[in-house]
């Protein structure tokens, strides 16, 4: 029997396959969708998953804007952000920051599920989001995932 078939393979920088996916945010709801696209973004849905590597997909959401929270969230959940300034802290619910920016609500529900370290900021930067149906990245070949 050979040993090397019991040997573990960890993956790295130049072994990973970083493909490009396509999800479409029309009447999902926030927090579901952003648990899978999380989970994409990370590369835990492959075998060759290695938790200190960016060995995730790069993941364009579509139609952000038509997002979906259940219950009364649109209205009472809070984000909150501090300018730095004394007296700086400031409070928003969904509802006004999709009118503001459509995308944030997406952004900010990934970025929360993703490590808080140097390794979660760098795979943050493998999220795509756009307000609308169009996307600039045909030349990639995404495939469209359905959850």
């Amino acid at each position: 029997m050979d040993t090397l078939s019991y040997k573990t393979i960890s993956a790295n920088k130049a072994t990973v396959q970083k493909d490009w996916v396509v999800v479409d945010a029309e009447n999902q709801i926030l927090g579901r969708l952003c648990s899978e696209i999380a989970k994409i973004i990370r590369g835990k849905h492959k075998a060759s998953y290695t938790p200190h590597v960016d060995c995730g997909d790069q993941v364009i959401v579509i139609n952000a804007e038509k997002i979906r929270l259940t219950g009364k969230k649109m209205t009472d959940k809070v984000y909150i952000r501090h300018t730095g300034y004394p007296g700086g802290q400031r409070f928003a619910t969904p509802r006004e920051v999709l009118v503001k920016n459509p995308r944030g609500v997406v952004e900010a529900a990934v970025k929360g599920m993703l490590p808080k370290n140097r390794l979660g900021r760098a795979l943050f930067n493998n999220l795509f989001v756009y307000a609308g149906s169009e996307h600039p990245h045909a030349a990639q070949q995404p495939k469209e995932i359905k959850f």
